[in-house]
Formats: C-alpha cells, structure tokens, sequence
C-alpha cells in the first residue's frame, strides 16, 4: 500500500508538472498582483508613469519584447490603448517610469505611456508582452494595429497581465 501511494504521488506530480505554465513568458509587477488594483501613483490622479514590469521565463531564441497596455473596458469602439512599445532587451527590466525601447503612440496619439483614467467604474487593463523571434522595424509613429501586424508569425511566447484600477477622486 505504501509502494503504491508513493507511485501515486510521483505520478500527479508528474503530470501536473507538464501542466504548468513554465514552457512561456510570464509579466508580473511589484506594484500590483494579478488581477489586483493598480495604485493610483501609476494614473492620471497619481504621478502618470507606468508601473514596473518584470517579464520572466522568456525563451532563448526571444531577440527582443513587445508590449501593449490596452484597456478594453473604455467607452469607445476597440478600447482604449496605453502603451505601445517594442524591440525591448528580452533581459531588460521594465523598470517604473521606463524611457527604453521604441515607444509608439497611445490612443491619445502621443508617444510613450499615457496612465490610466477611466471615466467610471472599474477598468481591466491588460499588459500584454511578447517574445518575439525578431526586432521590429517599425516607424516612430507606429500604434497598436502596426505593431500586432508586425508581430504576425514572429510571436514565440506571449503573457498577460490583467491590473484593475477606480479613480478615487
């Protein structure tokens, strides 16, 4: 019997190991948990700059990052679009008030990071980061459709993750 309940437990591990979400790249932040408030520091009530993202199990043949903040939930067709960026280091940090990488325009048709300000209720904002087996030659004015038709047949991995914000004021 205890042959047989050790042979149990090797085997769920086993087979819930190769279940595991360890074969792509995972985006977390310090500032907030999946699914969890972003605090307003990151928002048009805080400092306006964007949250710091760590991107980790990125696979050997990435030869850079992409990423797109977009906010779905905005009251207008497609959503609304925070961050635009790509051919970021693969090893680099998204370090809070990040000025690296290629930024393109945000739904306000502005470079870089715009923070979030919805106009009521609570918004999903979802940092999306790609691996990419390529760096991208996109022009400076490049939004988020450029980028996702550039990234076409060069994605190997790709995360999300999903942040919640309420504008307190």
């Amino acid at each position: 019997m205890r042959t047989a309940t050790i042979l149990l437990t090797t085997f769920t591990v086993i087979i819930m190991s190769s279940f595991s979400s360890n074969n792509g790249i995972r985006v977390t932040s310090t500032a907030f948990t999946e699914n969890g408030m972003i605090p307003s520091k990151y928002s048009c009530e805080g400092q306006d700059i964007n949250p710091p993202l760590h991107v980790g199990n990125v696979p050997a043949n990435a030869k850079s990052l992409a990423l797109i903040l977009h906010d779905p939930d905005a009251p207008m067709p497609g959503g609304f679009t925070h961050w635009v960026m790509w051919n970021i280091d693969p090893k680099a940090e998204i370090e809070e008030h990040y000025k690296g990488a290629q930024q393109g325009l945000n739904g306000a048709k502005k470079h870089g990071y715009v923070g979030m300000c919805p106009p009521s209720g609570t918004h999903h904002y979802h940092f999306m980061v790609y691996a990419l087996d390529t760096k991208l030659n996109l022009p400076a004015n490049a939004d988020k459709a450029a980028l996702e038709s550039a990234m076409k047949g060069h994605i190997v991995s790709q995360a999300d993750l999903i942040g919640l914000y309420k504008k307190t004021k």
